[in-house]
């Protein structure tokens, strides 16, 4: 598990490859995430948007934004935690995945919350990142 301290926001990360779903002959490799972002803050937060930069083993990058996560901006009361679990496929049996969050607190100011980066790897690749 990877983890991230941030504004007193904490971000923990667990990757797991997927054997079941991937098709190692067909170059398709798919992993779940679950994401854990705890509010330690003395003040609500709301999540409003993601970035992800996702590096494959071969150095190409693929950049994925949007509002909120899974389709929610959730809401996070001082104390409050919020998982969520979602999934990313390669080509490569091997990659490394970064991001940040924007949040918002309930005065309507925005900040940034880094995810620690987490490598992506498959019992099919034999450099393993991580």
């Amino acid at each position: 598990m990877n983890k991230n301290i941030k504004n007193d926001i904490t971000i923990n990360v667990d990757p797991v490859y997927l054997e079941d779903e991937s098709e190692p002959e067909e170059d398709y490799f798919l992993w779940a995430y679950t994401i854990n972002i705890l509010n330690k803050s003395k003040e609500p937060i709301q999540l409003r948007s993601r970035y992800w930069r996702i590096t494959d083993s071969q150095g190409i990058i693929h950049e994925v934004s949007g509002e909120g996560v899974v389709g929610e901006q959730p809401i996070l009361n001082p104390g409050e935690s919020y998982e969520y679990t979602s999934g990313v496929p390669l080509t490569t049996p091997s990659g490394i995945m970064v991001g940040a969050y924007m949040m918002e607190n309930d005065m309507g100011e925005s900040f940034i919350v880094d995810t620690p980066p987490f490598s992506l790897d498959s019992p099919f690749d034999l450099h393993q990142i991580h």
